[in-house]
């Protein structure tokens, strides 16, 4: 059976406050992590709190930038702009595997 492209294998969620440098270099980090690590297999989703304020409270965010990443399970939180490459992919636990299928 083919696999299913059509759902993110990595889903994560990036909660910012305004479009500051923070929240840009933030984004832009994350964006140049996963298309290095895992690219056309992740979905990033910004969640503005300046726009959407109820959203850091159901999710619990005391800090922004803040980081979930939602899939695979399970739920993990990193904080800051992202910049340690290394620091983000153990934080949230993906490990990137080998280019021959091993971890």
């Amino acid at each position: 059976m083919p696999e299913d492209t059509s759902a993110p294998r990595y889903l994560l969620r990036l909660f910012i406050a305004g479009d500051s440098p923070h929240a840009r270099a933030a984004l832009h980090n994350l964006q140049r992590i996963c298309e290095s690590q895992f690219p056309d297999q992740y979905r990033i989703e910004v969640v503005d709190l300046m726009h959407e304020p109820h959203r850091g409270d159901e999710e619990g965010v005391i800090a922004t930038p803040a980081l979930n990443k939602e899939l695979p399970p399970p739920v993990r939180r990193v904080i800051g702009d992202l910049s340690d490459r290394e620091q983000v992919l153990n934080g949230l636990q993906l490990i990137p595997e080998a280019k021959d299928g091993m971890p």
